[in-house]
């Protein structure tokens, strides 16, 4: 490598000289110098061991390890094992979206054999697919103001982590297909509020939108708010799926105008979000929070987002819901599968529970505590086709919610650069630049077409089961491989409690839980 540099010194010099006889050398001088004075840079500076011993060449190994996600999707993935989302997923979303017929000739590429393949039982009397897609009533007997919220709705992405425009899409899309539209934890801003779409609006633990100076929670501040006719509900967000117990930062660097303006901060001020909430500590404070911001809307569906973690905890605010005689309207359940903009490895990996496990233990626990008739259920974390829609429905969901989907439609490339900022097409930066590149009115179209051809797709295929309403959809419909010759179902793979047992007699399996749950402690 020395003799690299060495040869590249004396064409340099030998350039040099002839450049003064002729300007034109300067064509090939120039390069050759800065490929001198960057090989010296590489011998002298002491970060990379790499360019010390490969001064020049060692700059292909960054090129290449930078280039490595996109070779890796374009060139070497199967259309099926690609991360988080594959090819086969990517597709169908990107051909709903532009209104192209999303179908496959030949065959399914899956190994239908193979240990974990699931799938879903057809009738020998299929009905016929309804016209109007189905909408779930979300609203307990506290609610006022009930919502019918669709099978699939745009779930919790912030203005600052999602561009102005890709928000404005979002709610342009949800407004033309009678959608809802959850705003994420970073207020309400006025790219949220322009499109007229129907909002979720989404309170974490940094009460951005209704935040007193000190960090707290400013209740005239969330009814004034919550008031407005496009915030149909409003939700807690406990904990997020990709990272769940962890706070934030936001850099004050981001924090421009508009931001500072939706979150109700001061201006180019880091921000700090907690990983816990202030205005409770114990499971009977939750309970009677949600009443509060019911109220404080005016009545309004209100229920809380989380991530499941101890069975016994949410148990726990099980009991503060029976001995307060309070329940949210609605309760999502973010699975550990879940996306986020950014967020540690290791949590993304390896804390909290996946959404299949999740949405059953909630379904299960509320049901066994006779309060699943009062509560809806969300399901969010990689829901993306019809298919995915039916098999939340049957594990106990009775809606879904979809981001990384949604961001495909607005024109996401899985590019995995949102915590960059240097998204290429727009949707999951700040860079004005970028941002321009998405374009509101095409991308809100195909918004709406993504969601209205894939609860299209979710009701042919509950059709082609015999089921004519969601609520027929049963676990025994669901069936998974788990051997060469060995297919279950989901009612033999899980328990499914039945209606009232744990107070009157807990099943062995759930004893221990439900006797340590206490509604004044987590």
């Amino acid at each position: 490598m020395i003799s690299l540099l060495l040869v590249a010194l004396g064409a340099a010099g030998a350039l040099l000289l002839v450049g003064a006889v002729s300007a034109w050398w300067w064509c090939a001088a120039g390069p050759l110098l800065a490929l001198t004075a960057l090989g010296g840079w590489d011998l002298a500076q002491r970060r990379h061991s790499v360019l010390r011993n490969y001064p020049l060449l060692g700059h292909l190994r960054f090129l290449l390890e930078a280039l490595r996600p996109e070779l890796q999707q374009y060139f070497v993935e199967r259309n099926f094992d690609g991360r988080p989302f594959d090819r086969e997923v990517r597709s169908i979303v990107y051909e709903r979206a532009k209104g192209v017929e999303a179908e496959e000739p030949f065959g399914t590429e899956r190994d239908v054999y193979e240990d974990g393949y699931e799938f879903l039982e057809p009738s020998m009397r299929p009905v016929e697919v309804p016209e109007e897609p189905p909408v779930v009533r979300v609203g307990g007997p506290d609610c006022t103001q009930p919502y019918d919220m669709a099978l699939l709705n745009v779930s919790a992405m912030s203005f600052g982590a999602l561009s102005a425009n890709a928000i404005l899409a979002l709610n342009r899309g949800a407004a033309l297909g009678g959608f809802a539209h959850d705003t994420g934890e970073g207020g309400l801003s006025d790219h949220h509020l322009r499109g007229g779409g129907d909002l979720v609006w989404e309170i974490g633990t940094g009460y951005f939108g209704c935040r007193t100076a000190e960090g707290g929670f400013e209740a005239r501040e969330f009814a004034d708010k919550a008031a407005l006719p496009e915030v149909k509900c409003v939700s807690l967000k406990l904990s997020q799926g990709a990272k769940p117990g962890i706070g934030g930062v936001l850099p004050g660097a981001k924090v421009n105008a508009e931001i500072a303006r939706a979150r109700g901060v001061p201006e180019g001020r880091t921000v700090v979000s907690p990983p816990y909430h202030r205005v409770f500590s114990t499971p009977r404070e939750l309970v009677r929070f949600i009443a509060r911001m019911r109220e404080l809307a005016g009545g309004k569906p209100t229920g809380f987002k989380l991530c499941v973690g101890s069975r016994r905890q949410f148990l726990a605010v099980c009991k503060a819901m029976l001995a307060e005689g309070v329940t949210p309207d609605f309760i999502v359940v973010d699975g550990s599968e879940g996306g986020t903009g950014a967020a540690p490895l290791e949590f993304a990996d390896n804390i909290g529970t996946p959404l299949t496990e999740g949405l059953i233990t909630v379904h299960n626990a509320l049901v066994g505590t006779g309060l699943r008739d009062r509560i809806r259920i969300g399901a969010s974390g990689k829901v993306a086709t019809g298919s995915d829609i039916v098999k939340r429905l049957l594990q106990g969901a009775d809606y879904t919610n979809a981001a990384r989907a949604m961001m495909f439609a607005v024109g996401c490339l899985q590019a995995q650069r949102c915590h960059t900022n240097t998204c290429p097409v727009g949707v999951a930066t700040q860079d004005p630049r970028r941002v321009r590149a998405l374009d509101v009115a095409d991308k809100s179209e195909r918004v709406h077409r993504y969601q209205r051809a894939t609860v299209r797709s979710a009701s042919q295929i509950m059709a082609a089961m015999g089921v004519r309403d969601p609520a027929e959809l049963t676990p025994h419909r669901l069936l998974r491989r788990i051997g060469p010759t060995t297919v279950r179902t989901y009612a033999e793979l899980y328990e499914w409690l039945a209606p009232g047992v744990l107070l009157a007699d807990p099943p062995l399996s759930w004893d221990a839980d439900w006797a340590a749950a206490d509604p004044d402690t987590f």
